[in-house]
């Protein structure tokens, strides 16, 4: 069960995790707490770094074990994956919904204004607006993203993941890149 056909399921997983623990798992102290916390409640643990993993801290992709799925669950009280899986199709908590957050549009830039992002851990990338939803990277540290990188958005939404469907380095296209997968942007700032 702990395959890629679950994502939206485990995204709610890891949520109510957080809901339930009382903070976001986007920390290296918090993981190791986290994990103390989780082998005390269930009586069977977890390792810091699958926690890490399946948050996003750490660079790799990975599709969690239903073991581990099947103890998160447990953990916001539900018996398995699968029963967690079946509360989500009866409550649907997954539902759309409206919310508001700090949020900077394209359309209040102007051509060469430079926009400021940031994400967990440590990420920072400055922006150059060069129009038509098109930006290119001037500054960057700790990012996979390059200085010269073109990308392409409408809008940042600060504590939301920014999505790119490709960036344009070196004149090929990328493969989807997302900044912030894990708890959002932390950072969101005009440069004047």
């Amino acid at each position: 069960m702990g395959n890629p056909d679950y994502k939206i399921e485990i995204n709610e997983l890891m949520l109510q995790v957080e809901k339930k623990f009382g903070r976001r798992l986007n920390v290296a102290n918090g993981f190791e707490e986290f994990a103390l916390l989780l082998s005390r409640e269930v009586r069977t643990g977890v390792s810091v770094s699958t926690l890490k993993r399946l948050y996003g801290y750490v660079g790799d992709v990975h599709v969690p074990r239903t073991y581990t799925l099947d103890i998160l669950a447990q953990y916001v009280g539900h018996a398995s994956f699968h029963d967690f899986c079946q509360w989500l199709r009866r409550e649907n908590p997954c539902s759309s919904q409206f919310f508001s957050a700090p949020e900077l549009s394209v359309s209040e830039l102007s051509v060469s204004d430079e926009v400021e992002i940031g994400w967990l851990p440590n990420r920072y990338v400055r922006l150059l607006y060069r129009g038509n939803a098109s930006f290119e990277v001037v500054e960057v540290r700790e990012s996979q993203l390059q200085v010269g990188d073109i990308l392409e958005t409408s809008s940042f939404i600060l504590g939301e993941p920014l999505y790119f469907p490709y960036i344009l380095r070196n004149g090929e296209r990328t493969p989807s890149f997302v900044a912030g997968k894990s708890g959002g942007l932390t950072l969101l700032n005009k440069v004047n």
